[in-house]
């Protein structure tokens, strides 16, 4: 029987041309302008990965803020808020206090953020049954970078690439991995670590690609995973491989790297016996009492 979060992953790539061929005019943040995105776990992760690939598209300065982090006092032209369920407290919270121009992103129409925020982009079509985000983080990112001029016609024939291809024993049976992305893929080395951990119990950490040999690296050897999500630093491999540790490393757009990371997550959760669509101590929603 397949799972919820097995039948979401697999669904990636047709969410995502859906996404990119309806990117909305006037609501996303505009050339320009000054822009906070916040999030909470999953969807924090995703605002690093758009705010840094904005602003080295030269879209205009772009931070990125864990919702219960973000500084109320900055000056913005505009919120992104990304929010799959709509519900979550801390983003309700930010919104209510800002005085900028705000947007969200949801999955969810029928919840508190529809007033929340000044607009909604709704994608309903991505959302998810499983406590674990999948397809919904990539869908919204797909939209996102649709938006800044990208063409993703590659990166969703990788992820096509991403769903079908066997996965290697060696990931699936680790000990230990560490995700490691460079520039606007840090962010997603983040979200892969944290899938792991989410949906398999996994001992995961994630690391800037050039920040890993400043310590980090010392965790590498037998049965331990260092995965690139993007272009390795020239050498890398070679440090990596000579501890004993396997590295990966595919080629393929990092967002469709993050779907084989999410497969992995799966498989690992099988192998010890976990229901991936249930992970153990999370809800959908983080929803704090007044």
């Amino acid at each position: 029987m397949t799972t919820h979060t097995e039948a979401e992953i697999e669904s990636q790539p047709s969410c995502w041309r859906r996404a990119v061929a309806a990117v909305p005019a006037g609501a996303l943040p505009q050339p320009g302008e000054r822009v906070a995105v916040v999030g909470c776990g999953t969807s924090w992760f995703i605002a690093m990965a758009y705010a840094t690939l904005r602003e080295l598209l030269g879209q205009g300065e772009t931070d990125a803020f864990a919702a219960s982090e973000a500084p109320i006092g900055r000056s913005y032209d505009r919120v992104l808020a990304l929010t799959r369920s709509g519900t979550t407290t801390e983003v309700l919270e930010l919104l209510s206090r800002t005085n900028a121009r705000s947007t969200a992103i949801t999955a969810d129409p029928k919840t508190p953020i529809m007033t929340a925020a000044d607009e909604v982009i709704v994608l309903d079509y991505a959302d998810e049954s499983s406590v674990v985000q999948t397809r919904f983080a990539t869908t919204q990112l797909a939209m996102l970078r649709a938006s800044l001029g990208e063409d993703l016609t590659a990166a969703i024939a990788d992820a096509e690439r991403a769903v079908a291809e066997p996965l290697p024993a060696a990931v699936i049976e680790a000990e230990q991995f560490s995700f490691l992305g460079s520039g606007w893929s840090v962010g997603l080395a983040q979200e892969a670590a944290l899938k792991m951990r989410e949906a398999s119990r996994s001992w995961t950490e994630a690391y800037p690609a050039m920040e890993y040999r400043h310590g980090p690296i010392s965790i590498a050897g037998p049965g331990r995973v260092t995965w690139m999500l993007g272009t390795a630093p020239e050498g890398l491999r070679e440090q990596v491989e000579a501890t004993g540790g396997t590295f990966v490393e595919s080629g393929l757009d990092p967002m469709a790297e993050l779907v084989r990371a999410q497969r992995v997550a799966v498989a690992r959760a099988f192998a010890r016996g976990l229901n991936p669509d249930e992970p153990m101590h999370l809800t959908r929603s983080v929803i704090l009492s007044s």
